[in-house]
């Protein structure tokens, strides 16, 4: 969504919805590109067990040291 300085005074509302779309609204002024407003992100619920790269090395006797001395 593209939106002006006059846009975000008097358009608040749509711009809001936009944001809960996860829309990016870019402002203009004059017709140049001044900033870009972005959703917040919300926090997500991944435990560090469930992210891919735990546990790839999982077969490995080494410390985590003597594995990076050996690469």
């Amino acid at each position: 969504m593209k939106a002006s300085i006059v846009d975000l005074r008097y358009k608040t509302n749509d711009i809001l919805k936009a944001l809960d779309r996860n829309e990016s609204v870019t402002v203009l002024y004059h017709g140049k590109v001044k900033g870009i407003i972005k959703p917040a992100r919300e926090k997500s619920e991944l435990k560090i067990k469930d992210h891919p790269f735990f546990g790839m090395c999982g077969e490995s006797e080494e410390t985590v040291l003597d594995e990076l001395e050996n690469e």
